[in-house]
């Protein structure tokens, strides 16, 4: 029996994050795309090289690992920095997640949790793409006042993210995280039921 393949998306501070952990409390295998991110460039891997070849020995932090903050203040207002960054970690994220994919016990739910599905066309690649929609105004208040951001640049992330509506484009279930948790969980434990209606044997 195959697996049920779920592409989860949302903007910054959408709360991507919450229902990816809920998602995995229910059971499923949350296969995320941040965290793979960072595993790819962690010390001594070959994308770490890869990125400090690109950009710089001044990328690398003291601890040899890379210097996060360096690098987003590179790639953050020049487009083609930030196409070559992606250009390195993109295939090497999309890999490695195809791995753990692929690990996963037959009849599983993946849910792969993916900031930019969006804007890297891989609609396709999934049985159903979640959305986890907020209202902008509603996503800088959040990023204000739990992430400490500044307005100017929780605007200015968003910003450089796909649009709201090029996300809704592209959802087959969207999910609504303009109230409390406790509506959110409500639409998470909804979704699972239906998730889990898909892998049963036919």
């Amino acid at each position: 029996m195959a697996v049920v393949l779920i592409g989860l998306t949302g903007g910054i501070g959408s709360g991507k994050t919450t229902v990816s952990d809920l998602l995995g409390e229910w059971g499923a295998v949350i296969v995320d795309a941040d965290v793979i991110a960072r595993e790819v460039v962690a010390s001594g891997t070959p994308g770490l090289a890869a990125v400090a070849e690109a950009f710089g020995p001044e990328v690398i932090g003291p601890d040899g690992g890379l210097d996060r903050e360096r690098v987003a203040a590179i790639v953050f207002n020049d487009p083609a920095a930030r196409a070559t960054l992606n250009g390195i970690v993109h295939p090497l994220v999309r890999a490695r997640s195809k791995e753990l994919t692929e690990a996963a016990p037959a009849g599983s739910i993946v849910v792969q949790a993916i900031p930019l599905l969006a804007e890297t066309g891989q609609r396709g690649n999934f049985d159903l793409v979640v959305v986890v929609d907020v209202d902008p105004e509603v996503a800088v208040q959040r990023l204000v006042t739990w992430r400490g951001m500044s307005e100017a640049d929780a605007r200015a992330r968003i910003a450089a993210q796909a649009s709201r509506e090029q996300r809704l484009a592209i959802a087959d279930v969207v999910l609504d995280n303009s109230g409390d948790r406790e509506h959110l969980e409500a639409q998470v434990e909804q979704l699972w039921t239906e998730l889990q209606r898909r892998s049963a044997p036919q």
